[in-house]
């Protein structure tokens, strides 16, 4: 079977190839079916293989083509090429799909060579149709793909299956911008090769393990460094994990594994609170982590390993005491070593190893409660007197043994009712009985032979270790009912987190539940930061703190949470799986802390990164024009009666073109301010693409010879508001025009896809770097512009936002041969509706889905720097009214009031004007150097200033006709 990420990669070609290879070493090959799709070089591959002729099917007026599956089977050659595996048969067929015939040539004895897509793999069909978008109808079951004798893998690198679609390699010219705006995009290709890749690394490592199964191999195959780190549940696990994350790193990414051995009762001899918290650091580690059950911790451990081919088993040093080690049974590091085999085992020393000889007295705790000791004490005094009595009157001396086995049954019952202590006393008073009964002298307490004195002492030892046995079996069964129930505890908070929207309520309620608390409160740096229940005050109690049972904190810290559990006393036994619940809660808190620091600092620095933009282009391009304009105005007030016409059209006209630059800059910042407050006026409407286009040409002055045109007549209208979509199409027409060497042009295209219209402006120029794509659309920022003298930056950062609150979507791909492509896609419109005709609210986009408001995040900053603006030297909130009101920001004359109310000193001289635009000039050098520097230099870049509507704009210059 050959595997591919995507059509074209070349599969149909390397099985023809396989093909005539097999052919010149004497197979008999045969095609019994190809799809060439009309490509010359898949012909020219076919050429001297044979093929079986094609079995034709008339269904509903056509002629389709199948493979004679019949005809293949009687010409029975060695091998049969199958083309596209997962095709479906036309109707009339003996199966339905491709690989049921290819099920049946293989049950004919008749090898096969074929050739199927990732996305046509059954259980890969969800995933690949999150990444394209579409859905693949023909799949391919795994069991099918599974019994390949061998799979390989047809890679080619999506750059170059885009060029080879692009030269028409592929797909007929027709088809082929389409097929690059969809399907085969960049990042789809990427991720449907990872998936391949993937897939085919899962299916290698399962043949690996089939075969060390079906040979018997336990030898470890270093195919692949993987660490094994044993953790016991100590406190010494964090310190393993890491050594361990270091050697596999250390070994060029090896696999990290954590082991964790419980015994096959489901007794826990390890702290559950360490547990989790190790669990969760090899997850950060980025490893795995094991749970599995054995009775020798060696033997399970090595099993695991041997398993899952380890090549490094990191243990920590044993932390029993020498005396322990000396009498008791080896440990399990011992045992590990040991038994390793070719296994290498890395012993790591930690600051719990055993620190010499500590005599540790026997822990009185018993998993029986007082009741049943105060039971069992009362039954053991009183049966072994009661039955000794009721012995000695009906029995006679001859029958010793029969009684003492009666009385040995009470020291077994005793133990089973109270444990070990009722035990110990029923045993030494039936010791005492047998005495006082049985032994000569018969009535007291005196022996008169050693014999009697040895039978009675072994008989009390009996006992003893009889009642001992069963009191460690009792023991053992409660704790393993315990354990069950502290396991179910555990997997029901842990359920309750992933289930639950607030998982600290989820794990504060099932432990309160769980325990049968009244109240139970996470408390962090004396606040609660979560409560469930309320604890009931007795009246007799002045302080509501006096009915607090007990607090448990985690690690002693002040800064750590800690419980506050009200309603009853904690018993010991429950410390533990208090403590594990308390590692998760103190996990759920830390995350939390992370999600909302994240929260606040994100918005922090993109509004200080836009902060530091604006002020950057307030220093510059705002005070550029009004230092132009400033001083031919300034010449007008004092000299202008005495210039010529000519010269005072002149003047006006430099102080129109600096207001006019000025206008188009603060409505620039107004249109950002409006998209971040969600205040944009927005009228949707059923707009037809073409005249957009053409209508941007006409504002903009562009000549529609100068752009290669490719939209279809019978393209969709789409759901936009005209005036802003043209704002959005000549900023982003503009910046390609800017970037296209001469004597290349740029092509507009506009396409159908998935219920989307995508626009597509493509440029021949340098293009962008894949890490720096996302920056063309940030507000204020340049990436190396061929024109840095005028407008904010805020061109591309606009055609986002207005593209975004109509509902649709721009982003920038590479031209294939070189360039940068913006594709905008907007969403079709009904076809029931007319040119220009507004789409009903049913229709519109949710305005809670805009994302401009997230990009443009500056209206803070706006709001900061442009009020108030400067004029004449000092701060003035009027600042741009003044020049409002000279009636020239449209380029109309100047108010008449405005010349009135001038001074002129008639002494002037006409040098003065020269040495006023000389000035201004120093004034603009001044500020330009200043704008220098602070702002922070860009390498290269794509950011178009918004063109003014009601002038013409020159996109090779980017500046002002």
């Amino acid at each position: 079977m050959l595997l591919g990420a995507a059509p074209g990669v070349g599969k149909t070609c390397a099985m023809l190839k396989e093909g005539r290879r097999l052919k010149s070493e004497g197979k008999d090959v045969v095609i019994a079916l190809l799809e060439t799709h009309g490509r010359k070089a898949t012909e020219r591959e076919a050429k001297g293989l044979e093929r079986v002729p094609l079995r034709r099917t008339r269904y509903r007026g056509m002629w389709l083509e199948e493979m004679d599956l019949f005809g293949v089977i009687e010409r029975h050659p060695d091998v049969a090429l199958v083309d596209e595996l997962a095709h479906t048969n036309a109707p009339g067929s003996m199966h339905d799909k491709r690989w049921q015939d290819v099920e049946d040539l293989l049950d004919a004895g008749i090898d096969v060579i074929t050739t199927i897509n990732v996305q046509h793999i059954e259980s890969l069909n969800d995933v690949v149709r999150e990444i394209t978008g579409s859905t693949q109808k023909e799949t391919v079951p795994d069991k099918v793909l599974r019994s390949a004798t061998q799979v390989e893998l047809v890679d080619l690198p999506p750059e170059g299956l885009r060029e080879r679609l692009s030269a028409g390699l592929v797909y007929k010219p027709d088809r082929v911008d389409a097929a690059l705006s969809n399907y085969f995009r960049v990042g789809n290709l990427t991720a449907l090769r990872e998936l391949a890749l993937l897939w085919l690394a899962g299916r290698v490592d399962e043949a690996l393990k089939e075969y060390r199964d079906e040979h018997h191999i336990n030898a470890k195959w270093e195919t692949r460094e993987r660490v094994i780190v044993a953790l016991s549940g100590g406190p010494e696990g964090e310190q393993l994990l890491r050594r361990g994350a270091r050697v596999a790193r250390a070994s060029g990414g090896g696999d990290l594994i954590a082991v964790h051995v419980t015994s096959e009762d489901g007794l826990a001899g390890s702290n559950p609170g360490l547990l989790v918290k190790q669990r969760a650091l090899v997850e950060q580690l980025g490893g795995t982590y094991h749970q599995i059950v054995g009775e020798d911790i060696a033997d399970a451990l090595l099993d695991f390993a041997r398993a899952n081919n380890a090549t490094q088993v990191i243990v920590g040093v044993s932390r029993r005491s020498a005396v322990s080690r000396w009498f008791g049974r080896p440990s399990a590091t011992t045992g590990i070593i040991s038994k390793s085999g070719d296994i290498d085992v890395h012993i790591v020393t930690h600051s719990f190893a055993a620190q010499g000889f500590r005599l540790k007295l026997p822990s009185h705790k018993t998993a029986v409660d007082p009741r049943h000791r105060l039971a069992g004490l009362a039954f053991a005094c009183l049966s072994v007197l009661s039955v000794s009595l009721l012995l000695s009157v009906f029995s006679n001396p001859t029958a010793g043994q029969r009684d003492a086995l009666i009385l040995q049954l009470l020291v077994v019952v005793s133990a089973v009712i109270g444990g070990i202590v009722p035990a110990i006393t029923a045993a030494i008073l039936s010791g005492l009985a047998l005495d006082f009964f049985y032994t000569a002298p018969v009535g007291t307490f005196h022996v008169m032979r050693a014999s009697d004195v040895v039978t009675i002492i072994l008989y009390v030892i009996v006992g003893v270790i009889v009642s001992s046995v069963v009191d460690r079996a009792n023991t053992r069964a409660r704790e393993a009912q315990r354990a069950s129930a502290e396991s179910e505890i555990l997997a029901n908070v842990a359920g309750a987190v992933l289930r639950s929207d607030d998982p600290l309520q989820a794990i504060v309620r099932r432990t309160r539940e769980a325990f049968g608390f009244d109240c139970v409160r996470v408390i962090r740096d004396k606040r609660i930061l979560m409560s469930d229940g309320e604890p009931i005050v007795s009246p007799n109690v002045s302080d509501k703190d006096d009915n607090l049972h007990d607090t448990i904190t985690l690690d002693g810290s002040v800064h750590a949470p800690s419980l506050e559990l009200y309603g009853r006393a904690i018993e010991a036994s429950d410390q533990r799986m208090l403590m594990a619940i308390l590692s998760q809660i103190q996990a759920v808190i830390e995350h939390n802390d992370l999600e909302r620091k994240a929260k606040e600092v994100g918005p922090l620095a993109a509004a200080e990164k836009v902060r530091t933009g604006l002020l950057n282009a307030v220093s510059h391009d705002l005070r550029r024009p009004l230092a132009s304009a400033t001083a031919a105005i300034s010449g007008l007030q004092r000299i202008g009666d005495r210039m010529s016409e000519q010269d005072r059209h002149e003047l006006l006209a430099v102080a129109a073109n600096g207001l006019s630059q000025l206008t188009k800059l603060v409505t620039d910042l107004l249109d950002v301010s409006r998209l971040r407050e969600g205040a944009l006026p927005l009228s949707l409407v059923a707009t037809d693409v073409g005249e957009t286009v053409i209508s941007v040409f006409d504002e903009q002055g562009i000549e529609p010879w100068s752009v290669d045109i490719d939209i279809a007549p019978e393209l969709p209208l789409v759901v936009a508001d005209p005036p802003l979509l043209r704002r959005a199409l000549a900023n982003v027409l503009i910046n390609a025009m800017r970037f296209t060497p001469d004597g290349r042009r740029v092509r507009i295209s506009a396409s159908t896809f998935n219920g989307l219209v995508e626009i597509r402006v493509a440029d021949q120029g340098p293009g962008v770097p894949d890490d720096r794509k996302n920056d063309i659309f940030l507000p204020f920022h340049r990436l190396g512009d061929t024109d840095n003298k005028t407008g904010l930056g805020l061109g591309m950062a606009l055609s986002k936002g207005f593209v975004e609150s109509m509902g649709g979507t721009i982003t920038p791909e590479d031209t294939p041969g070189g360039g940068l492509t913006i594709v905008i896609a907007l969403r079709a419109a009904d076809p029931a509706l007319h040119s220009s005709q507004p789409i009903p609210k049913s229709q519109q986009p949710d305005p809670n889905e805009i994302l401009a408001q997230d990009t443009l995040n500056v209206s803070g900053a706006v709001s900061d720097v442009i009020l108030p603006l400067p004029g004449n030297g000092n701060s003035d909130e009027r600042g741009l009214d003044r020049f409002i009101n000279y009636g020239i920001m449209r380029g109309g004359p100047a108010d008449d009031a405005a010349s009135d109310n001038t001074t002129t000193d008639n002494t002037e001289s006409a040098n003065e004007i020269d040495n006023n635009v000389d000035q201004s000039a120093n004034n603009e050098s001044a500020a330009q150097h200043d704008n220098e520097t602070v702002a922070e230099p860009s390498d290269s870049a794509i950011a178009a200033d918004t063109p003014n509507d009601d002038r013409t704009h020159d996109p090779k210059e980017g500046t002002d006709r």
